[in-house]
């Protein structure tokens, strides 16, 4: 199977058909976060007898399923990505639609101090930044 998302689906005893693989693949190699339409594109151009129903009802399983994450970043599509333990929050780019993924340890200390101070122990959170780029 050969992609961290295929040995997801074995974890969980998600039946892998070869077209589940060729969608597995296609997420697991994505450096960006594809919608369905994207997924779909990529996955045919693999495997023509893919159908963008196929590539919908294998995103809905493996997101219910814990191995990818679904995110609505305001532009009207699901976007996908693998639900791994690298944590890391976005940036979107609202001129062009653009998805930068960062890590920052202050706002990570911060959001444990907002929760711990409101009488919380902070167990998982998404934070999503909405900017556009500064013109010089």
């Amino acid at each position: 199977m050969g992609s961290w998302i295929a040995k997801k689906c074995a974890e969980r005893g998600l039946r892998m058909t070869d077209q589940r693989k060729v969608i597995a693949k296609v997420l697991s190699d994505a450096d960006d976060h594809p919608d369905a339409e994207e997924l779909y594109a990529r996955a045919s151009a693999m495997d023509p007898k893919i159908s963008l129903a196929t590539v919908y009802r294998t995103v809905r399983l493996f997101s219910e399923a814990g191995i990818i994450e679904t995110h609505d970043f305001r532009d009207g599509r699901a976007r996908y990505e693998t639900a791994d333990d690298d944590h890391h929050d976005h940036l979107i780019d609202v001129t062009t639609g653009d998805v930068i993924e960062f890590v920052d340890e202050e706002i990570e200390e911060l959001q444990h101090k907002i929760a711990k101070k409101l009488g919380y122990e902070l167990v998982d959170h998404r934070l999503e930044l909405y900017g556009k780029k500064i013109k010089k």
